[in-house]
């Protein structure tokens, strides 16, 4: 395994700094603390070096570096890994934000992006085609990351999951190889790709199948937290009618006085926004709306309703659960969350998988529930210098009074790297053949992403 010989740091600095010059940042280099920080400002890890590559080429020669010098390895896109993932102690974190060219295909429907765009980068480059590739709800998240576990997001009914949309990938295999990973080349590798969460390779270049969608019918309805309890029992009754165009996150967001407050976000994605009227109508009906912003705008306005609600350098931790329904006992246990919330900046979002994103069939992607449900997301925040005790507590009493009502295993992106079982869980049946993968494509498990796979090698 690479993990047992010794890593020769200063062997692996010689190399890399033959290759890239100034780009190879080490601690102390003004350069280092800004490509070692995270969104999340609770990680501490300390690698030993950056690599800023600006193309593949310079990736496969990082990689190979990584492997020769018994460097531990990893990949920083977008800085949204809440886990830390993307930094490891000791190691060479390949620093993907110099791959930022997004290139746009109108004729063919189809945007090609490097591995260091966010979704904002891609949005930003389809609104003058009128085009759209369904993202998560942050737009600073990196599409990367987002697309090979999952991406969950406001146009998953009418789209799917990102990864659905996801149509090959130019590959660094952990030997430095570049390949193609699509339906034609290396079907196998492109199939682990998708939901696998970037653990058989750096992924330097995706593909993606691009809609036409000029606006959307979107906003935040908002209520009071006592009118909580009744709202959220209408949601479950009217997601469980809706259509494909529309699907609405719900939960628990900080207030402007500290108390929480519960919100109903539609998206209503049909080619005739005045269909999702009615919709809206029905949703404003659950209680009496404290806010109500809904209007036409384009999709990439509309995410940024969620800018600057989760600030880069608080302190996070996150916790989910997948649930087959809204019942009253989910009910029951999100609102006791929101009213014994341990801290005014923490929150939590139920996030509706449904439509076109189950009729995938679950063995065509490595993702591994593909029946219609909620993804609950337990996010404790708090303000770096205090204590972390009261808010995990919070995380984890809200995880374990949903697990009675939830599905085995979890969304991989947020299950954390010690929940090693629930990730083997999340995959079900397709577990076995992602080990497979895993094994073929990285033997001596160089790469270590999201979720965290237990080693393909066992130590003697």
């Amino acid at each position: 395994m690479i993990s047992a010989a010794t890593p020769d740091v200063a062997r692996a600095t010689a190399r890399l700094r033959a290759l890239l010059g100034d780009r190879l940042y080490e601690p102390g280099d003004p350069a280092y603390a800004t490509t070692t920080r995270l969104w999340n400002g609770a990680v501490q890890r300390s690698p030993a070096l950056v690599a800023h590559c600006r193309d593949a080429d310079e990736v496969a020669h990082a990689v190979r570096i990584a492997a020769h010098c018994h460097l531990p390895l990893s990949g920083r896109s977008g800085g949204h890994d809440w886990a830390g993932r993307a930094l490891r102690d000791g190691g060479l974190v390949l620093d993907l934000t110099g791959l930022n060219a997004v290139r746009v295909d109108p004729d063919a429907a189809t945007v090609t992006v490097g591995g260091g765009v966010t979704a904002a980068d891609l949005l930003a480059a389809t609104r003058p085609y009128d085009l759209v590739v369904p993202t998560g709800t942050v737009g600073d998240v990196g599409m990367a990351g987002l697309s090979l576990a999952g991406g969950y997001g406001p146009l998953c009914g009418r789209f799917g999951l990102t990864l659905d949309n996801l149509l090959g990938a130019e590959v660094v295999l952990a030997d430095g190889r570049r390949v193609t990973a699509d339906p034609r080349h290396d079907a196998e590798l492109y199939w682990a790709l998708r939901g696998g969460g970037g653990n058989v390779g750096v992924v330097t270049e995706l593909r993606f199948r691009a809609h036409r969608l000029p606006g959307v019918l979107a906003g935040m309805i908002m209520f009071a937290l006592a009118e909580a309890p009744a709202v959220l029992r209408g949601y479950g009754a009217l997601i469980a009618e809706a259509p494909d165009e529309l699907t609405v996150m719900t939960g628990f967001l900080p207030g402007p006085a500290g108390e929480p407050v519960f919100f109903v976000c539609p998206f209503y994605s049909g080619p005739d926004l005045d269909a999702g009227l009615p919709w809206m109508d029905r949703l404003r009906a659950l209680g009496t709306p404290l806010v109500d912003q809904v209007a036409p705008m384009p999709y990439a306005d509309a995410l940024r309703m969620f800018d600057g609600g989760m600030v880069d350098g608080n302190h996070y931790l996150l916790r989910t659960r997948w649930l087959p329904a809204l019942t009253d006992g989910v009910a029951d246990v999100l609102v006791d969350a929101a009213r014994q919330v341990s801290s005014p900046f923490s929150a939590l979002a139920v996030h509706h998988f449904h439509g076109a994103a189950t009729r995938v069939r679950l063995a065509d992607t490595a993702f591994g529930l593909r029946t219609d449900h909620l993804m609950a997301e337990i996010i404790a925040v708090w303000p770096p210098g205090e204590q972390s005790g009261p808010h995990r507590e919070w995380a984890e009493r809200t995880s374990t009074a949903l697990a009675p009502h939830a599905l085995p295993g979890g969304y991989p992106n947020l299950l954390a790297p010690e929940e090693t079982d629930r990730v083997r869980l999340a995959y079900g049946a397709n577990w076995a053949r992602l080990r497979r993968a895993k094994r073929r494509y990285d033997p001596h498990d160089l790469l270590t992403a999201v979720p965290t796979l237990p080693p393909s090698v066992h130590p003697r």
